[in-house]
């Protein structure tokens, strides 16, 4: 049996939530490696809708551990909330089926206030930020100020690295004009929700560790896409930890050689969600076609998606940088109907054709895609759920992406519904 690592080949909003769902019903343990709850998956089972955003996808499934991993941040006060709201939908939640690391770091309610004030002062430089101190959370990680779940048990070290924290974002809000925050107003906000949050900490290096030695199924979920990721996205426009298959490792404790097989996300177009560069984006009706059909709005933000033709070159890309195994393409009903279907294969940046995405500010912004046209296709594909289902050009533009990126189909989605997924390479079946 094989584990597996689940992340996004685009700018993130993939589609991940029905494909990590689908495989989590399969594995003994889901984990969150990265980012915080400013990412958001929908799932929907058995007709019933819940989103999640820091809670792994395999809290709505019974009997299987769920693990908020190291290289997440969590905002203590979002994680109650969001429990709260599934155990009011039924879902059971409780130590035995949900574990936070207790060497995640803690967002803290300052570290939001730095978000968006920031962001504001940035005006028309603005990064796009979902404002809920992902970012700054991080900073403090990296500086090695951050509180880590862990801290919460000692009130005494709690307290001084809250002031210490809280001393250094003071300097840039005030600078900016803003109110300073008071150490002690944080230290009695989070006092009382310690014992919960304490009673879901655990060493999850330890529980995967074992779960290696028994050979359970561990399902690796990340958040964004490969193109958000701080090394190797469209910096500055990114987020801020790596989104890449190494960090799943990396963020929950284990070794590289324990995860076998890395699923791709990667929606049938593309779409990207605040600023940065987007040379596919289409301004016209098939850009308003693909977002209307796509119901293409941000789980978590709410915020209208920017939507355009595939860019085969960054997904190639993505697939060589993150070790990608095999592709789950989503979402191919939007392009039902249309007459003709572009595909990005290069690019033109001053003039000069290349076959990568750059890595300078610049030359992302320059860049001018280079399409190749296919015929689309009048048939329907929503709930197809064979190969045999589909129709014969949209068999071949799936396969003409295949060849592009370089990357095989392992599943093919055709609905928001788990069931409408054509199984192709079982990525949960070692090689």
């Amino acid at each position: 049996m094989a584990n597996v690592a689940v992340i996004g080949t685009q700018w993130g909003d993939e589609g991940k939530g029905k494909i990590v769902d689908w495989l989590s019903e399969r594995a003994d343990i889901v984990v969150r490696f990265q980012g915080g709850h400013n990412a958001g998956h929908t799932l929907v089972i058995d007709g019933k809708e819940y989103k999640l955003s820091i809670l792994p996808s395999g809290t709505v499934r019974s009997g299987k551990l769920s693990i908020i991993g190291n290289g997440t941040v969590v905002d203590p006060f979002h994680l109650i909330s969001e429990i709260n709201t599934l155990r009011e939908q039924g879902v059971e939640i409780s130590p035995r089926n949900l574990m936070v690391s207790e060497t995640a770091t803690l967002i803290l309610p300052i570290h939001a206030q730095v978000d968006k004030a920031r962001e504001l002062l940035r005006g028309s430089g603005k990064i796009g930020t979902t404002g809920r101190g992902i970012g700054p959370a991080y900073e403090d990680k990296i500086a090695r100020r951050a509180i880590r779940i862990a801290d919460l048990s000692n009130v005494a070290i709690l307290e001084e690295k809250i002031e210490q924290i809280v001393n250094w974002h003071n300097i840039f809000l005030k600078a900016s004009g803003e109110e300073a925050v008071l150490a002690r107003s944080i230290l009695e906000q989070l006092k009382p929700i310690i014992p919960e949050i304490l009673s879901y900490t655990g060493r999850s290096w330890e529980v995967l560790g074992a779960a290696h030695i028994s050979g359970k199924r561990v399902l690796f979920e990340g958040a964004q896409g490969v193109m958000l990721d701080i090394d190797h996205g469209t910096y500055p426009f990114v987020t801020s930890s790596n989104t890449v298959a190494a960090q799943a490792a990396t963020g929950s404790g284990t070794g590289p050689s324990n995860i076998h097989f890395t699923l791709g996300i990667t929606k049938a177009y593309t779409t990207r969600v605040g600023e940065g560069p987007f040379p596919t984006e289409d301004f016209a009706e098939d850009g308003q076609r693909m977002g209307e059909k796509g119901r293409e709005f941000g789980t978590v933000t709410g915020r209208k998606r920017r939507c355009g033709w595939f860019d085969a070159v960054m997904v190639r890309q993505a697939g060589l940088m993150a070790g990608i195994t095999g592709m789950a393409l989503t979402k191919l009903d939007v392009l039902d109907g249309f007459k003709t279907l572009k595909i990005c294969v290069g690019y033109e940046v001053d003039g000069k054709k290349i076959t990568y995405f750059p890595a300078d500010t610049q030359s992302q912004i320059n860049c001018v895609p280079i399409y190749e046209e296919m015929p689309g296709w009048s048939e329907t594909t929503y709930g197809a759920r064979s190969w045999a289902d589909l129709p014969a050009n949209a068999v071949k533009y799936i396969r003409r992406l295949e060849e592009l990126t370089q990357i095989p189909v392992a599943l093919l989605s055709t609905s928001p519904e788990r069931e409408d997924t054509i199984l192709v390479k079982d990525p949960f079946i070692a090689s």
